[in-house]
């Protein structure tokens, strides 16, 4: 039977169920100093800081909080930079360590978060790895970690054995700071946090237009209206849909999750993956890879999928794509190949022209946290964060000052790569080195066989 056969497809996330709560919609016209648009990490993180701050501040979001794509990735707490780190390094050299700071301010950050609001959200604090399939991935972990070390950060390579990963990779390099959870229980415990908060809360709120008029900003929603001295954009891919946005600020890409059936614990304990560690595999595009508290492994992305233009469309996962995660499974764990997948979703992400997460001001009025080339886990809670302590206290952190935008001007560094030929190109090359990989694996078998 296929490893699909039963799988169950979802237009949400498959951590945890939506919630019986949903707060009803805007219908009234309000004004307020703060209006955040976008209940997602970085949304959530501003409001909840700006209350903190006592900033009269209103949330707006157009499903319910946690309904994007914090909610629905692996559940990886990055400590490193998100995209091509060696196209990083070449574009901003000198900018590293500013960069490594953030990046590993942020992990700490929602460990501090998770910690401060006691939310439940099996964390644990393992690191992650950069892990190789293949003697050339374990080339590029090795230059990786050279340029992530160069700039200060905390990481360490080493065999299978020694990072405590599956027997099945090579080795790699991992992450010291950072971890795994489930990102649905911390979404939810941010949600928790903001309804207990004196943040204004509309969720089923989506926002139909943006205006400045006389000193301030008015949005509008589909049945009310704020007015607001400033306004704050967390909407991630999402950021499109308004004509005032920066041109070319990320492109919106969606990508799958997959989590198997429950695995009998001696299975697991039988790959020697004793850390713990979450994967991410250094093709092209990754494949990841993490165990559950369910006794279940989660994995996904492979293939990557642009969307056509704004407003992005409400869609499931490809079951073509499902079915080609499984294959990879199969490939990378061979003595679960027998496993089933249970349950498949995905989500919309950004993914920015300069492989940086990005945020800026648009006339000083118009704050925007969007965008972190999938580590938005820990970058959009913390620079959501960061965002709200500059509006409160007038000052700019160093670590927001590493990637504050106050010209909102965007390159084509990356659309290109991420255009539809680009990414099936990227896919194929993939394939055809695992391929290869695979074919130098078996001759191997074969002479030690023979021999």
């Amino acid at each position: 039977m296929s490893a699909t056969a039963n799988t169950t497809y979802t237009t949400f996330t498959g951590w945890v169920d939506p919630p019986t709560d949903i707060r009803p919609p805007m219908t009234d016209s309000l004004t307020c100093s703060v209006a955040v648009i976008g209940g997602g990490l970085a949304g959530m993180a501003t409001a909840l800081r700006l209350a903190e701050h006592g900033v009269d501040t209103v949330l707006l979001e157009a499903e319910f909080c946690g309904y994007g794509s914090g909610s629905r990735n692996a559940g990886q707490l990055a400590s490193a930079p998100g995209g091509d780190i060696q196209m990083l390094n070449l574009l901003y050299r000198k900018r590293m360590p500013a960069i490594i700071r953030l990046t590993e301010n942020a992990a700490a950050h929602v460990e501090g978060l998770i910690g401060k609001l006691g939310i439940d959200c099996d964390y644990e604090a393992t690191g992650n790895v950069f892990a190789a399939v293949s003697r050339g991935q374990l080339g590029r972990t090795r230059r990786i970690a050279k340029i992530l070390r160069r700039a200060g950060a905390h990481v360490e390579e080493g065999t299978p054995r020694e990072l405590g990963i599956p027997h099945g990779f090579l080795g790699g390099m991992r992450e010291i700071h950072g971890g795994i959870m489930n990102p649905g229980k911390f979404l939810r415990g941010l949600r928790s946090a903001v309804l207990a908060s004196p943040v204004q809360l509309f969720e089923q709120s989506k926002v139909v237009d943006i205006v400045r008029d006389n000193g301030g900003v008015t949005v509008e929603t589909s049945c009310g209206v704020v007015r607001a001295a400033k306004v704050v954009l967390a909407t991630n891919a999402y950021a499109g849909e308004w004509d005032l946005m920066p041109k070319r600020l990320s492109s919106p890409l969606w990508v799958t999750e997959v989590e198997t059936e429950p695995i009998a614990p001696e299975r697991l304990t039988a790959l020697g993956w004793t850390s713990g560690s979450g994967l991410i595999t250094q093709h092209n595009i990754m494949e990841n890879y993490r165990l559950t508290s369910r006794n279940t492994i989660v994995f996904g992305v492979r293939q990557i999928q642009r969307a056509a233009g704004y407003p992005l469309p409400e869609r499931s996962p490809d079951p073509a794509v499902v079915a080609d995660l499984a294959r990879a499974f199969a490939r990378r764990f061979p003595p679960l190949a027998d496993v089933g997948i249970t349950r498949a979703w995905g989500g919309w992400i950004g993914i920015t022209s300069t492989w940086l997460p990005v945020a800026g001001t648009i006339e000083g009025d118009i704050d925007y946290s969007l965008a972190c080339n999938g580590h938005g886990l820990a970058q959009a809670t913390y620079v959501g964060s960061l965002i709200a302590d500059r509006i409160a206290t007038g000052t700019t952190s160093d670590d927001l000052r590493t990637i504050w935008a106050d010209e909102p001007k965007f390159g084509r560094a990356v659309p290109m790569i991420m255009g539809r030929l680009g990414l099936r190109a990227a896919w194929a090359v993939d394939r055809f080195n695992d391929m290869i990989n695979g074919s130098k694996r078996n001759a191997r078998k074969g002479f030690a066989a023979v021999g």
